[in-house]
């Protein structure tokens, strides 16, 4: 205990690693035992009357009071620099800002205290200078060197503590954005902890009055000692959790003082966001004298009485200062968190709004757009929603550089835009009215790409431009009416009751083969690939390859007309009017099910690959499962005919003649709607269609409709006939994404025979 510091030359000093000078190691108020504060004091007195007392002798050179006073200037400028720098450097490191102001206040507090030791110092030479000789002096002078260089040894030890912990800062990066998005949750016992924390203060305080009584070479190394040893200030950390980062405490000439994790006031937070100094205070008023006095005694108060004077306070307002509040108040509480997340994470987020909640959102900022713009995002949405393609435009603006239109985007919006056309677009007018075949009746329909191809009882066939609305070519080879018809690309393929089936090349109108083998009307077909499997009023369907014109399978078991027939490469299921479904095997000619249970004939027929669905005149509709031949459902409702059905994903739709539309779920066997109400059809419905937002249907009523396919409301009228309910009649309808082909006429003359056309497509230039 007697040796100095004074006996540690200064190089040796720079080379300690964290260990303390050997005179304070049991001298640290912070030391466990009691009593380690009153011991520390008597003892750091023992300490400084010894060094004076016997001073070395490399002490012996003069110092001037003047000198003196220099170097401890010197002493007090570099430990605030080094605060300053410490400060400035934990704050850019902390995610959440750090305490700006709750910083800037702490040093200022200790360049008070540093004057304070300035003063007491100048002094102290000043008394030397009157007669308390050069010893002292220089013995404080060499104690100031020691505790410069012990004072930078120190940080240099905080610098590689600080270093050891950003490893820890990158590994506990989620931990900190949850402190963060806690930040207000924790506002509260952020709040309690700095009450508590007050009595450190305190004791801070008035150790640093003590230190101040001694020379500044002992209240140097005294600080060095707090630092190096810490004690009860320094908040224990429970089990179970990671101690807090190097960055969660300031370091300053006193010693590490714990720093909370979030800010602990609302202008600490505003400083954090670097508002502090956006906010328009307000300065046409002087601030009252007594201002600061009820400020400081606000900030003496405990936390509940703290919330306790908030309500009286905001009670006692005026409806305009509480306005003016929330404006102060609000835009801290607004975080933009996804401009703070990384692109990935943001765009995950964005992944689950609605593709129409996602075009708002792009409205919110410019970050936001260059985010909802991203073209894998909007494919996503795009294949949710059915949307195969993406849509490029050539755009007249100059688009800002980082900033890149999606395609699929695009195309969103034009389907978007389809769909409000079906909707509620202009429909005064058909775009085109194709007429031909006479007062004939048109008794099939194709539409596929830009052609439209219609079949006729006058024994032709017309194919027709879907753009232009012209008759390309007129099919003429069929001695009889052709009552069915099938499309792939450039190949048509008709049957007729002349019983045959020719093989067409739309764009020359050339037959390319005649396919002869049925005895009796072709009534119905299927078309899978180059293959093509027709069902006879013979009783009979067949197999044909389309390429070669060659029939490669007969398949025989009906013993009545086939009047639908269903193929899906692998089989082929038929229904015909001898009640009976069958299932075949086209490449064995046998039949594996015969489906039995209906009562009367079978007219109408869907196939998935998986699901049989029948129509019967007995008015009910059977779902069959086509590996095991069970009847899984009988759908019952009706009270007709099903002239007609569409399967898509286990969602049916069944057109009857008693003037009904049924939408239907296959796999449970439920009804999900009923299409009717004061807008149903009044007579038979004749054909739909349908796609993931609407059905179509037609009557003999002369009307097509539109519904909706989840709700099953009417949305409205897409062609009514001046002639419908007396005779004029919609036969049938074929549909694409932005177009509808209609088949009219009449029965009786009062309506022509023709092809509605309308257009629902938009312009995206």
């Amino acid at each position: 205990m007697s040796s100095s510091p004074a006996r540690y030359p200064l190089g040796k000093v720079l080379k300690l690693t964290g260990t303390p000078t050997p005179p304070f190691r049991s001298h640290s108020r912070f030391s466990a035992g009691g009593g380690g504060e009153s011991r520390s004091r008597c003892e750091l007195h023992f300490i400084w009357s010894q060094s004076v007392s016997h001073p070395p002798a490399r002490v012996a050179a003069t110092c001037t009071p003047s000198a003196n006073l220099v170097k401890v200037q010197e002493v007090a400028s570099w430990l605030l620099e080094m605060n300053q720098e410490l400060l400035s450097g934990g704050s850019k490191r902390r995610r959440t800002g750090g305490s700006l102001r709750g910083n800037a206040s702490l040093s200022h507090r200790e360049e008070e205290q540093m004057n304070r030791v300035v003063e007491e110092q100048e002094g102290h030479c000043v008394r030397n200078a009157d007669g308390s000789g050069p010893e002292a002096s220089s013995s404080t002078s060499d104690e100031a060197q020691v505790a410069t260089a012990e004072e930078e040894n120190n940080n240099q030890i905080t610098v590689a503590a600080e270093e050891e912990n950003k490893e820890e800062e990158q590994e506990d990066g989620e931990e900190e954005m949850d402190q963060d998005s806690d930040d207000f949750e924790q506002s509260d016992s952020s709040r309690e902890d700095d009450s508590t924390n007050g009595n450190d203060v305190t004791d801070q305080n008035y150790n640093i009055d003590v230190a101040i009584q001694q020379p500044l070479a002992l209240l140097t190394k005294n600080q060095m000692k707090r630092k190096l040893d810490p004690g009860p200030e320094v908040r224990s950390f429970s089990s179970g959790k990671k101690p807090c980062k190097g960055s969660e405490y300031k370091s300053s000439t006193t010693g590490l003082v714990p720093c909370s994790a979030t800010p602990t006031t609302f202008g600490d937070l505003r400083a954090a966001n670097g508002q502090g100094q956006q906010r328009r205070r307000i300065t046409t008023v002087q601030p009252p004298p007594e201002l600061q006095d009820w400020l400081k005694t606000f900030q003496s108060w405990s936390g509940p009485e703290r919330l306790l004077a908030l309500d009286e306070l905001i009670d006692s307002c005026e409806p305009t200062q509480v306005k003016h509040m929330m404006q102060v108040i609000e835009p801290q509480f607004q975080r933009d968190f996804i401009s703070l997340l990384p692109k990935e994470l943001a765009l995950y987020v964005l992944s689950f709004l609605d593709p129409k909640d996602l075009l708002q959102a792009a409205q919110t900022c410019r970050y936001w757009r260059i985010l909802a713009e991203d073209n894998l995002l909007w494919r996503e949405k795009c294949k949710e929603e059915g949307i195969d393609e993406p849509v490029y435009i050539k755009r007249r603006k100059v688009i800002k550089p980082g900033f890149a239109h999606s395609p699929w985007k695009s195309a969103y919006i034009r389907q978007h835009r389809i769909d409000t056309n079906w909707r509620c677009g202009d429909l005064k007018t058909p775009k085109q009215v194709l007429k031909g075949h006479d007062d004939h009746v048109i008794t099939c329909l194709q539409f596929c790409g830009n052609r439209i191809v219609s079949g006729s009882d006058d024994n032709t066939l017309k194919v027709w431009s879907a753009v232009t609305g012209k008759c390309l070519r007129t099919l003429v080879g069929h001695t009889g009416g052709v009552w069915s018809s099938q499309m792939r690309g450039n190949i048509i393929i008709s049957g007729s009751t002349d019983r045959t089936l020719k093989v067409w090349n739309a764009d020359s109108g050339e037959c390319i083969h005649t396919l002869y083998g049925h005895t009796s009307t072709v009534r119905c077909m299927h078309l899978h690939e180059n293959r093509v499997v027709s069902g006879s009023r013979d009783a009979t369907l067949r197999v044909w390859d389309i390429e070669t014109g060659q029939c490669l399978h007969v398949l025989m078991g009906h013993v009545a007309a086939v009047r639908c027939v269903q193929y899906d490469g692998r089989r082929v299921v038929s229904g015909a009017y001898d009640f009976m479904v069958k299932v075949w095997d086209p490449e064995t000619e046998t039949c594996l099910h015969t489906l039995q249970g209906h009562t009367n004939r079978v007219y109408s027929l869907q196939f998935d690959g998986i699901h049989v669905v029948s129509g019967s005149l007995d008015t009910s509709i059977r779902v069959w499962d086509v590996e095991t031949g069970n009847c899984i459902h009988t759908l019952t409702g009706h009270q007709s005919l099903t002239s007609g059905m569409e399967l898509k994903d286990n969602t049916l739709v069944s057109g009857n003649a008693d003037s009904t539309v049924k939408i239907w779920d296959i796999k449970t066997g439920q009804c999900l709607q009923t299409l009717q109400g004061p807008n149903k059809h009044q007579s038979a419905v004749t054909c739909l269609q349908f796609n993931k937002n609407f059905v179509i249907t037609s009557s003999d009523d002369g009307t097509v409709k539109l519904w909706d396919l989840k709700t099953g409301e009417f949305i409205r009228n897409l062609v009514t006939l001046e002639s419908g309910g007396s005779g004029g009649v919609v036969w049938r309808i074929r549909a694409s994404n932005t177009k509808l082909v209609c088949a009219v006429g009449s029965r009786n003359g009062t309506e022509e025979t023709k092809l509605l056309v309308l257009d629902f497509d938009v312009d995206m230039k």
